[in-house]
């Protein structure tokens, strides 16, 4: 009761507080690199603008993967690096499992200085839209 008595007497503040945490989530999601869905990254992928990194576990990448896709867990993206070089001039597209470690991947790659997006709802959306997954390396 006493929660809801505080909220009513300092409404300005509340608001101000929650303006201030969505200012934040955005500024850090847009330093993650912006997000694009299934259909725009089919679209970059057959157009040749896009490279795609999968940051998932090997074994989910051998599970199944998007087809040209580079496997490098999130846990090593730090030291593999270079190996993306040759694909600066491209569009980094990482892909995850639903979304939870591409933002970690992007704002290191994007200190980096690499052109970076999320593929929104990871390969759960991929699966989502029908598209295929290629088994194996």
């Amino acid at each position: 009761m006493e929660f809801f008595v505080f909220v009513s007497e300092q409404w300005l503040l509340i608001t101000l507080l929650a303006a201030l945490i969505g200012i934040f989530v955005v500024t850090e999601q847009s330093k993650s690199g912006k997000s694009l869905n299934s259909s725009e990254l089919v679209r970059m992928i057959n157009n040749d603008e896009a490279v795609v990194v999968d940051v998932r576990s090997a074994a989910e990448f051998e599970a199944g993967h998007i087809h040209g896709a580079l496997s490098i867990p999130h846990q090593k993206l730090a030291s593999r690096i270079a190996e993306l070089e040759k694909h600066r001039e491209k569009v980094v597209v990482l892909v995850d499992k639903i979304g939870q470690h591409s933002g970690a991947a992007g704002k290191k790659l994007s200190s980096e200085a690499f052109n970076v997006r999320r593929l929104s709802g990871g390969i759960s959306e991929w699966q989502g839209s029908s598209l295929p997954l290629v088994p194996g390396k």
